[in-house]
């Protein structure tokens, strides 16, 4: 059986000196290697046609017949690695927590350890009529977090 880990170290040599990076490797039943790019700037087809001739080369149908799919993550994918998130500061996303809560803010920050998201939210003053507008960042581990993807807006 091929291995995933064998792949993988195949897809960080081949992109080590580009703009790409591996988001995921999946080897589903029947030999299919579904493997998953993202990049810095964007992804052309060009780079994943690339990547595929350079896997193929190094793997060898004699020994183990194989599928091989290689894509872009899309832009409504939820994200898989840190570099997505960091890739993504300043942008708005949408965040489905473990708890069931989900929101929708601006990614502020992302590292190791987790995320901040700028989060509007509306509130009543003490003795006011009406509700206002107030922005507050809040963090979140990477434990807490069930999904966050990109939000796309029509204008």
């Amino acid at each position: 059986m091929i291995e995933k880990k064998v792949i993988s170290q195949f897809i960080e040599e081949k992109l080590a000196s580009s703009s790409n990076y591996l988001v995921d490797v999946v080897i589903k039943p029947g030999n299919l290697i579904v493997v998953e790019i993202d990049s810095d700037e964007a992804v052309s087809i060009d780079d994943c046609a690339e990547l595929s001739r350079y896997l193929e080369e190094h793997l060898d149908r004699d020994v183990e017949d194989y599928e091989l799919e290689v894509g872009s993550a899309g832009i409504t994918s939820p994200f898989k690695v840190l570099r997505q998130y960091v890739k993504n500061i300043g942008n708005e996303v949408e965040m489905l927590l473990k708890n069931g809560s989900k929101l929708t803010g601006v990614l502020k920050s992302a590292d190791e350890n987790g995320v901040v998201v700028s989060v509007e939210k509306k509130v009543k003053p003490e003795g006011a009529k009406r509700k206002v507008t107030v922005t507050a960042d809040q963090s979140y581990i990477f434990d807490e977090i069930k999904y966050t993807k990109y939000v796309i807006r029509f204008k």
